[in-house]
């Protein structure tokens, strides 16, 4: 760890320093293990509370101590979204984007497991078709999905 190595040779305005850094990583950590949070969110959420350097460096540390991987956050939304939602996988993307995630992150997730995001992405249509059958009719529906971000046959 950097951080701890560059206070081995230490006087009293480096422990004070470690304190500090000490006492901005431990309110980090809190907000972080409260709810995973992707680094772009811990960016704005502390971008006026902490320096600057100090907040790279507490973000570098919780990254090397693995409180924050921001490809685990991809894996762990995107399982929770199919869990819980019916989306296309242009919204997954779209929401992801909204949480800081690195475009890049996303595109290797999404290649890694497409076909199961296709899938999820075809079983979440037929489960819009059905329930609004009811109230739409077909180019409604087609409409809809298109607008979801599905790809319409």
């Amino acid at each position: 760890m950097k951080i701890i190595e560059n206070f081995e040779n230490s006087n009293s305005m480096d422990i004070e320093s470690l304190k500090k850094f000490d006492e901005e990583k431990t309110k980090v950590l809190k907000y972080v293990t409260y709810k995973k949070r992707t680094e772009q969110e811990i960016r704005n959420k502390f971008r006026n509370q902490i320096e600057e350097n100090m907040l790279e460096d507490v973000i570098e540390y919780l990254k090397e101590a693995g409180y924050i991987n921001d490809y685990e956050f991809v894996e762990r939304q995107v399982n929770e979204y199919m869990n819980l939602k019916t989306m296309s996988i242009k919204e997954i993307k779209y929401k992801l984007y909204t949480k800081g995630v690195d475009k890049k992150l996303i595109e290797k997730y999404i290649d890694k497991n497409i076909d199961a995001l296709q899938e999820y992405e075809g079983n979440c249509m037929q489960k819009i078709r059905d329930k609004k059958a009811q109230t739409m009719d077909e180019r409604e529906i087609e409409q809809y999905l298109y607008k979801k971000g599905y790809k319409c046959d």
